[in-house]
């Protein structure tokens, strides 16, 4: 493993690894130790206590962050008629049929980042599987971009808002992007809080023991911060 950066090095010397701080001051902290020129990202990595290799442990689904990632959202939407109209409407930044799933499959494209699906034309969309799975593109009703027709507008908008998906990797860890080190502070720990909520009220009935084990935050670039994860559920569930 290569040796860190000598800002990284400087700006994880600000960070007690010892400690595990309230969801304030480790966002704050995640503000400080940005080492990168560019605005970097906010990730979470969430452990949690159960074992995804038992369906009914699978944590899987969406989360409408109430500020957004704080990235541009480019939206795909598969859809004829209404729908369609109402896809363009709402802001979606591709709207077609068997036209849009014969440009992926002829030639590859894939310059979007979430794609939503009416559910007549899953028909035509499974035969995209192979080219959107791996990617983490396909349309899937369980986080909700399957979706009626009169469905597909508020979906394009909050897709375009900033609403997030999430799996729970084998290892137990959930990782995802909650905004921009340059976003307020606040709004950051809210997005958080909001992801924490979620997450809650998702626990499997069947995870024993402790459900969130740990939750830390960094930013793309700089050094993780441990979160006080008991003071972390609390503040999510005052929401």
């Amino acid at each position: 493993m290569g040796k860190s950066g000598k800002k990284y090095r400087e700006k994880a010397q600000l960070v007690d690894n010892a400690r595990k701080y309230p969801v304030p001051e480790a966002i704050e902290l995640v503000k400080q130790t940005a080492p990168a020129r560019f605005d970097e990202s906010v990730d979470v990595a969430v452990r949690l206590g159960v074992n995804p290799r038992h369906a009914d442990q699978m944590v899987r689904g969406a989360c409408s962050l109430p500020y957004g990632t704080g990235k541009q959202v480019r939206v795909v939407v598969f859809a004829e008629g209404e729908a369609a109209r109402a896809a363009e409407e709402a802001g979606a930044d591709f709207v077609g049929a068997d036209d849009l799933v014969k440009k992926i499959m002829s030639e590859g494209w894939l310059e979007f980042d979430k794609a939503v699906a009416t559910r007549s034309m899953m028909g035509k969309v499974g035969r995209l599987g192979r080219i959107l799975g791996p990617r983490g593109l396909m349309p899937n009703p369980k986080v909700g971009t399957v979706v009626a027709p009169d469905q597909v507008g508020d979906t394009v908008a909050e897709l375009k808002r900033g609403k997030i998906d999430f799996r729970v990797e084998k290892a137990g860890i959930i990782h995802v992007s909650i905004g921009k080190v340059s976003m307020d502070a606040e709004k950051l720990q809210k997005n958080l809080g909001t992801l924490l909520a979620t997450l809650l009220r998702m626990k499997p009935s069947t995870a024993k023991g402790t459900y969130v084990r740990s939750v830390a935050v960094s930013s793309t670039m700089g050094p993780g911060v441990r979160v006080d994860t008991l003071e972390a559920q609390r503040y999510a569930e005052s929401l």
